[in-house]
């Protein structure tokens, strides 16, 4: 088998930002299967926490300049690279003066959830897939991290199922307990998220407006559904049981992190 091509997505990455163990796992993960001569791209938000001196990002022009729309809406996307000074990986930061140049991550200082993230989520999610095309670097295997991910695997089989550049790409979509209370409007978020080649059929997890509707539509077009570990939230977890065995990878005692995902990785990609 030739070299796999696995792009890493999620909302945060040690060192540059930490809110929650999805930090920590984006940064290790990707590093072991670099190791075992995988080729990996991580792709990341710039949000305003990030120190772009302290941490070295400069913009990649040759990526950035392209309009993301978002609903009625086109706002542009600037792309920024950065290396991980320990390790021979590189991180691109999708960018946005709207959505990411604010001094918190998904609530404001008074601790309110931005009413906006669905949005950014959106935005986030297109601007990946749009990145990757301006790369010309065609991953195997789209690895997607908590709900800020969550429609990748719905537009890529949709949208960009046609696209040369993933007509082979299949997705994995790793579920964590980082659930948030707020809804946002469903109608409004169905016409903001939708694609070329979407009905509101495709849309309907998103009906509920809110965390469990991102996780539910992830899961529904996923190729395959990791839980990131326990779990006391009882919808969640009766979210994940209704997912058909064949796309849920349980953990396994015997198998540690690392081999699992490869597993996994592997026969997605056979």
């Amino acid at each position: 088998m030739s070299k796999l091509r696995i792009l890493y997505v999620a909302s945060e990455i040690t060192p540059f930002l930490k809110t929650s163990d999805v930090a920590d796992f984006v940064r290790k993960l990707p590093q072991e299967m670099q190791e075992r001569g995988m080729e990996i791209r991580i792709l990341v938000p710039r949000f305003g926490l990030i120190n772009e001196r302290k941490n070295r990002l400069h913009e990649v022009v040759r990526l950035s300049g392209i309009n993301i729309s978002v609903g009625d809406e086109e706002k542009p996307l600037i792309i920024k690279v950065a290396s991980i000074p320990t390790a021979k990986l590189q991180v691109y930061f999708i960018d946005n003066e709207d959505y990411f140049h604010r001094k918190y991550v998904f609530h404001d200082k008074e601790d309110k959830f931005y009413d906006d993230n669905d949005e950014r989520a959106i935005f986030f999610c297109k601007g990946v897939l749009e990145t990757v095309k301006k790369l010309g670097w065609s991953p195997d295997i789209v690895h997607c991290n908590d709900w800020m991910t969550a429609l990748i695997p719905l537009y890529l089989k949709t949208t960009y199922k046609n696209d040369p550049m993933f007509k082979d790409t299949k997705s994995v979509f790793t579920v964590y307990n980082n659930s948030f209370e707020h809804r946002f409007h469903a109608g409004n978020l169905v016409e903001k998220a939708k694609m070329m080649d979407i009905d509101d059929a495709m849309m309907a997890h998103l009906e509920t407006g809110d965390f469990n509707g991102f996780i539910k539509i992830g899961c529904a077009y996923a190729d395959a559904v990791v839980n990131a570990g326990e779990t006391e939230n009882d919808s969640l977890t009766t979210i994940l049981n209704e997912i058909a065995e064949h796309k849920l990878d349980l953990p396994d005692a015997e198998i540690n992190v690392t081999e699992r995902y490869f597993n996994i990785y592997t026969a997605l990609a056979s």
